[in-house]
């Protein structure tokens, strides 16, 4: 057997191995996507509830992203409602004095040619209230924006039986309507007291105005997204400048949050409880001297981008997990104890327990301990759906920023824990066809070069 014979064997050979390694790898990524997709299609967008205790109370969730829903679960884990006619679905809120009845902010995007919408696109967004007991829905306030994206109301909260204070995304403001007269009385404007050069991109999604409380005090809570800030406004002089929490580009306090709940002294504070969104962790600050005292932290190895937390009368904290896919609650030791999974969850309410964190007491005052991985219980979570090293991976080469709008613009049933493998699948198919390619070139005596020889550097 000539010498050109045995290098050819061996080539034969080699070639074998390497498009078994492909092969393994392409099949091992499929099979992780594939059960992602059976998983997600078992699950749907009502979601299973597990838990180690009951909840109490009913509970209401609103999902958001490539799923639009509004769901309600019986204490018994029970899907009681759901309802998906909005394209996005975003804060909701207990109706006071009604029992079973909800408020919440939904959006519906529109194409140019729609009769209301032809040129630019744009949206339209509702404050609808819903009765989930008898699924009577009645349209509250709704108001047409000039565009498609980054034009959504986040959250409107309810001010007494005519008025509601509006987190106005397209806009950049904080504004107060008359229902009854649609009417607005009063507004606050962003760029009253922040910069244009800051933020996102201006005049696109520039402050991300994504939360507005109005407080016992008559302060006005605002949360500025994209300035990582939580501020405090008062109706005639505007920004309280030394009770902002948080500062621009300062990650190291607030990255980009959600949904924070305003804690008064009577229980415990001040303080306020924040989705530390692309920091994966929820937070507490407490008022201390004049200034804001980080006094609890909450994460665990699955927690991914999370939008809302509620602190609940009975010193639990209910917390949405947007990226890592569930509602879930914890205990006053940290320990999960009430969990839903379902697609892009964006805020969850437990009625009968007040609006949002306003039944709850302060981190400081529960003594609550900070956790910050499944480490602190010994070891990391029993789901088979952790995110795990290869979302660790994804991670090290893109940031969240980046990762989770891929989710967003990905199929309903692509998780985050799926991206890994989808990532892995794409790189080897393509990676194959160029090898693939420059073996049959070079049998045809054509010489492939890399886009990279090292042999010529």
């Amino acid at each position: 057997m000539g010498r050109s014979t045995l290098e050819s064997v061996a080539e034969r050979t080699s070639r074998r191995r390497v498009r078994t390694v492909f092969l393994l790898l392409l099949v091992g990524s499929g099979a992780w996507i594939a059960y992602g997709a059976v998983a997600d299609s078992t699950t749907g967008t009502g979601g299973t509830v597990r838990s180690v205790q009951p909840a109490d109370n009913h509970t209401v969730i609103t999902q958001s992203g490539r799923i639009g829903t509004i769901a309600a679960y019986a204490p018994n884990g029970s899907l009681i409602y759901e309802n998906d006619t909005h394209t996005k679905y975003y804060d909701v809120d207990p109706v006071a004095n009604e029992s079973m009845t909800v408020e919440y902010t939904a959006t519906d995007t529109l194409v140019e040619n729609s009769p209301r919408c032809r040129d630019p696109p744009c949206a339209r967004n509702v404050v609808e209230r819903v009765n989930l007991s008898t699924g009577e829905v009645t349209e509250v306030y709704g108001q047409y924006v000039y565009r498609e994206s980054a034009g959504e109301w986040h959250d409107a909260d309810r001010i007494d039986d005519r008025h509601l204070v509006v987190a106005d995304i397209a806009a950049d403001q904080v504004f107060v309507v008359d229902t009854e007269t649609e009417m607005i009385e009063w507004t606050w404007d962003a760029q009253s007291d922040f910069p244009v050069d800051g933020g996102g991109s201006y005049p696109g999604n520039w402050a991300h105005l994504n939360d507005v409380e109005v407080l016992e005090n008559g302060l006005v809570l605002v949360s500025l997204r994209n300035q990582d800030q939580v501020v405090f406004i008062d109706s005639e002089t505007g920004l309280i400048e030394n009770w902002t929490l948080g500062a621009e580009d300062d990650h190291s306090v607030l990255y980009e949050q959600h949904n924070p709940d305003y804690i008064p002294a009577t229980r415990g504070g001040p303080a306020v409880v924040v989705a530390d969104s692309e920091n994966g962790r929820v937070q507490e600050f407490q008022r201390e001297n004049g200034e804001w005292n980080r006094s609890w932290v909450w994460s665990d190895d699955r927690m991914q981008w999370p939008r809302d937390a509620d602190r609940l009368p009975n010193g639990n904290t209910l917390i949405t997990d947007t990226g890592g896919e569930r509602v879930l609650e914890v205990n006053r030791s940290g320990r999960l104890v009430w969990q839903v999974e379902l697609p892009h969850p964006y805020d969850a309410e437990r009625l009968e327990t007040g609006d949002e964190s306003a039944g709850g007491r302060s981190a400081a005052a529960l003594g609550l301990e900070s956790r910050v991985s499944d480490a602190d219980e010994g070891g990391r979570t029993d789901d088979p759906r952790a995110l795990g090293p290869f979302l660790d991976a994804v991670e090290t080469l893109l940031p969240p920023r980046v990762v989770h709008p891929l989710v967003q613009a990905s199929p309903a049933w692509v998780s985050p824990s799926d991206l890994g493998p989808v990532i892995v699948a794409l790189g080897t198919g393509i990676t194959w066809g160029l090898v693939e390619l420059r073996w049959y070139l070079r049998s045809r005596g054509i010489r492939f070069r890399w886009p990279v020889d090292r042999r010529e550097k």
